[in-house]
């Protein structure tokens, strides 16, 4: 679905409408709160599961990145480790080797074929699983279950504050329009579309089909 779909029938730049004020300000902590306690069973099983793995290689099973995400606040984004070991390191390397590698990078920060990511690493991207302990940091309050997703502080600059303002005013999330429309599609900086469309329709209704949404992403393993 695109932007002219369920998140975009206001203009996206347009504010939330004063009936959702209640959802945004307290409702959707609530949901966030009540959704992780109830998948937690599910979750955490299967996080167990994959740091044995993970750890196979001999690095460490988390992947733990400082994001921006509320109001401008840096905090610890936790995932699954999904490349090898100094994979930073590797990916310097490869940019300096490669123009084409470096300008891919650039634009999407993102490679569509990247010699870092690990067998294991590849179906827990491919299926977003990588991202399950990123619950605790719903938990916490750092994220939420759906909204923008959240970006490093190397990043910022491609992603224009004076353009996203919406995406300071929400928790980034787990899941989101971007991530169940066009993860794939479009360039880092045009993730802005999205996060001012979702801040325009937020809603009860409009999480809850994000979420069946994201359920259908995992299974088709779209993902990278």
């Amino acid at each position: 679905m695109s932007l002219t779909g369920a998140f975009s029938r206001n203009h996206p730049g347009s504010k939330p409408s004063r009936k959702i004020y209640p959802y945004r300000r307290v409702g959707k902590r609530v949901f966030d709160i009540v959704f992780t306690l109830a998948v937690a069973p599910f979750v955490a099983p299967l996080i167990l599961i994959f740091m044995v793995l993970i750890r196979r290689d001999g690095g460490g099973a988390f992947f733990n990145q400082t994001r921006i995400g509320r109001k401008g606040q840096h905090f610890t984004c936790y995932k699954l480790r999904t490349m090898v070991p100094n994979a930073e390191k590797a990916l310097q390397d490869l940019c300096e080797k490669n123009p084409d590698t470096a300008e891919e990078w650039q634009t999407f920060q993102k490679l569509s074929a990247d010699p870092r990511i690990t067998p294991i690493g590849q179906f827990l991207r491919a299926t977003s699983l990588d991202e399950l302990p990123q619950f605790w940091n719903v938990f916490i309050g750092d994220m939420s279950i759906i909204g923008p997703r959240p970006f490093m502080p190397n990043q910022q600059a491609l992603y224009s504050q004076d353009l996203s303002a919406a995406y300071y005013q929400l928790r980034p999330g787990i899941s989101g329009a971007w991530q169940v429309s066009a993860r794939n599609d479009t360039s880092f900086a045009g993730r802005v579309a999205f996060d001012e469309a979702y801040y325009a329709e937020l809603s009860f209704g409009a999480d809850l089909m994000t979420i069946a949404r994201t359920v259908g992403v995992v299974l088709s393993r779209k993902g990278q």
